[in-house]
């Protein structure tokens, strides 16, 4: 590897990238369905719904066995609303390496952000859940701005509140919603082999690099020691 990035500030996807979140997103959306009178999915198959949000991810659900009406949409909001409130971070982790990686970060004095298609109402509890929010002088939600990632806005807004220009930034994330915001915002962009990707191979999608595990972003940052690329 040639290329390293002299970063002020790193941007990070929540799920998919920092924690692990299928089990409960699945155990709400066949909780929802079954009220429904929908068929159960798959884990396998909700994995590659998550990235846009849970508006996107209740209507691939529902619709994996019938178009629904606009009804029946707003009536799932509500119920998958319910149900993820009660397993929100049941089962949910964080990464290997994720803890570990967000304390050398802070170590070195680089700002840090989560930049999320997550509704607020599910992200904070979960990063004081995991005792992580410490660590992020901003969390942007899919319902902070009229817009969700792909759109840039959401980097750019991020980088604005913390204070760094966007080629001053990297973003880890786990999709192609990653990489094409930030693209389009200027900022360099890394995705981990590890997330959902929405269900397509991760190595198809254009990035700066791609990561096996979490620790591995220290790689890719100008001044970072043996010690610190070894975790």
């Amino acid at each position: 590897m040639s290329v390293r990035f002299a970063a002020k500030a790193v941007l990070f996807d929540l799920d998919g990238t920092l924690l692990d979140t299928i089990a409960d997103l699945t155990e709400a959306a066949n909780q929802m369905l079954a009220e429904l009178g929908r068929p159960a999915l798959s884990q396998a198959r909700i994995h590659g719904f998550v990235g846009r949000g849970v508006n996107d991810l209740i209507h691939r659900c529902l619709a994996e066995s019938a178009e629904p009406s606009a009804a029946e949409t707003d009536a799932a909001r509500e119920i998958f609303r319910c149900h993820y409130t009660r397993v929100n971070g049941q089962a949910t982790q964080p990464y290997p390496g994720v803890p570990e990686l967000l304390a050398l970060l802070a170590a070195r004095g680089l700002k840090m952000a989560v930049v999320t298609n997550k509704s607020a109402f599910f992200t904070l509890p979960l990063l004081q859940q995991f005792d992580l929010a410490r660590y992020f002088g901003a969390v942007v939600c899919g319902d902070t701005l009229p817009v969700r990632k792909p759109d840039p806005a959401m980097v750019l807004y991020t980088c604005g509140l913390l204070g760094v220009k966007p080629e001053e930034s990297l973003m880890i994330g786990d999709s192609i919603n990653d990489s094409l915001a930030a693209r389009a915002a200027g900022v360099p962009v890394l995705l981990v082999k590890y997330g959902y990707s929405e269900g397509m191979p991760v190595e198809s999608i254009e990035c700066d690099g791609l990561l096996e595990r979490a620790e591995q972003v220290m790689d890719w940052l100008e001044g970072s020691s043996p010690t610190e690329k070894n975790g």
